[in-house]
Protein backbone atom coordinates (compact mmCIF):
# COMPACT_ATOMS: atom_id res chain seq x y z
CA UNK A 1 0.00 0.00 0.00
CA UNK A 2 1.58 3.29 -0.87
CA UNK A 3 1.78 6.67 1.39
CA UNK A 4 -1.23 8.63 -0.73
CA UNK A 5 -3.36 5.44 0.31
CA UNK A 6 -2.11 5.33 4.26
CA UNK A 7 -3.12 8.84 4.51
CA UNK A 8 -6.27 8.57 2.89
CA UNK A 9 -6.87 5.77 5.37
CA UNK A 10 -6.14 7.85 8.50
CA UNK A 11 -7.61 10.91 7.30
CA UNK A 12 -10.30 9.32 6.85
CA UNK A 13 -10.97 7.56 10.02
CA UNK A 14 -10.29 10.44 11.91
CA UNK A 15 -13.37 12.00 10.42
CA UNK A 16 -15.11 9.42 11.52
CA UNK A 17 -14.27 9.24 14.56
CA UNK A 18 -14.84 12.86 14.70
CA UNK A 19 -18.24 12.38 12.89
CA UNK A 20 -19.15 9.38 15.74
CA UNK A 21 -18.05 11.68 18.59
CA UNK A 22 -21.12 13.74 18.88
CA UNK A 23 -23.32 10.98 19.66
CA UNK A 24 -21.34 10.93 23.17
CA UNK A 25 -21.72 14.25 23.75
CA UNK A 26 -25.82 15.07 25.27
CA UNK A 27 -27.93 17.68 23.99
CA UNK A 28 -24.98 19.91 22.30
CA UNK A 29 -24.12 16.32 20.30
CA UNK A 30 -26.95 16.84 17.45
CA UNK A 31 -26.09 21.15 16.99
CA UNK A 32 -22.60 19.65 16.92
CA UNK A 33 -23.51 17.31 13.86
CA UNK A 34 -25.09 20.45 12.20
CA UNK A 35 -21.67 22.13 11.74
CA UNK A 36 -19.90 19.26 10.78
CA UNK A 37 -22.22 17.72 8.48
CA UNK A 38 -21.34 19.98 5.48
CA UNK A 39 -17.65 20.09 6.58
CA UNK A 40 -17.58 16.45 6.38
CA UNK A 41 -19.28 16.56 3.06
CA UNK A 42 -16.52 19.40 1.98
CA UNK A 43 -13.76 17.34 2.89
CA UNK A 44 -15.54 13.87 1.44
CA UNK A 45 -15.24 15.59 -2.02
CA UNK A 46 -11.98 16.55 -1.49
CA UNK A 47 -10.46 13.22 -0.89
CA UNK A 48 -12.36 11.80 -3.54
CA UNK A 49 -12.59 13.85 -6.91
CA UNK A 50 -15.03 13.21 -9.72
CA UNK A 51 -18.65 11.34 -10.00
CA UNK A 52 -18.17 9.01 -6.78
CA UNK A 53 -16.69 11.39 -4.61
CA UNK A 54 -20.11 13.58 -5.25
CA UNK A 55 -22.51 10.99 -4.50
CA UNK A 56 -20.35 10.29 -1.42
CA UNK A 57 -20.21 13.85 -0.08
CA UNK A 58 -24.24 13.65 -0.48
CA UNK A 59 -24.12 10.41 1.44
CA UNK A 60 -21.39 11.40 4.15
CA UNK A 61 -23.54 15.05 4.38
CA UNK A 62 -27.49 12.78 5.08
CA UNK A 63 -25.54 10.29 7.09
CA UNK A 64 -24.20 13.55 9.74
CA UNK A 65 -27.18 15.05 9.41
CA UNK A 66 -29.79 12.18 10.04
CA UNK A 67 -30.22 11.20 13.64
CA UNK A 68 -29.02 7.91 14.90
CA UNK A 69 -26.93 7.33 11.95
CA UNK A 70 -23.77 8.44 13.38
CA UNK A 71 -22.45 5.45 13.70
CA UNK A 72 -22.07 4.67 10.15
CA UNK A 73 -18.29 4.93 9.28
CA UNK A 74 -19.08 6.71 5.64
CA UNK A 75 -15.21 7.83 5.26
CA UNK A 76 -14.04 4.20 5.80
CA UNK A 77 -17.09 2.66 3.71
CA UNK A 78 -16.09 4.73 1.05
CA UNK A 79 -12.17 3.93 0.99
CA UNK A 80 -12.91 0.01 1.00
CA UNK A 81 -15.22 0.66 -1.67
CA UNK A 82 -12.45 2.53 -3.58
CA UNK A 83 -9.15 1.20 -2.71
CA UNK A 84 -10.48 -2.45 -1.61
CA UNK A 85 -13.55 -4.08 -3.02
CA UNK A 86 -13.89 -1.98 -6.18
CA UNK A 87 -10.31 -3.50 -8.13
CA UNK A 88 -10.20 -1.77 -11.99
CA UNK A 89 -7.29 -3.32 -13.81
CA UNK A 90 -3.90 -1.52 -13.97
CA UNK A 91 -2.91 0.46 -17.34
CA UNK A 92 -0.39 -1.53 -19.32
CA UNK A 93 2.78 0.89 -18.72
CA UNK A 94 4.58 1.54 -21.70
CA UNK A 95 8.37 0.76 -22.15
CA UNK A 96 10.47 3.17 -24.20
CA UNK A 97 13.22 1.64 -25.78
CA UNK A 98 16.65 3.52 -26.86
CA UNK A 99 17.37 2.58 -30.66
CA UNK A 100 20.93 2.97 -31.65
Amino acid sequence: MNLFKNKIFVKGLAYDLIGMATVGIPVIGPFLDLAWAPYAAKKMSEMYPGRKGKLASVLVFLEEILPGTDIIPTFTLMYLYTYVWKKEPLRPQVIKVKSY
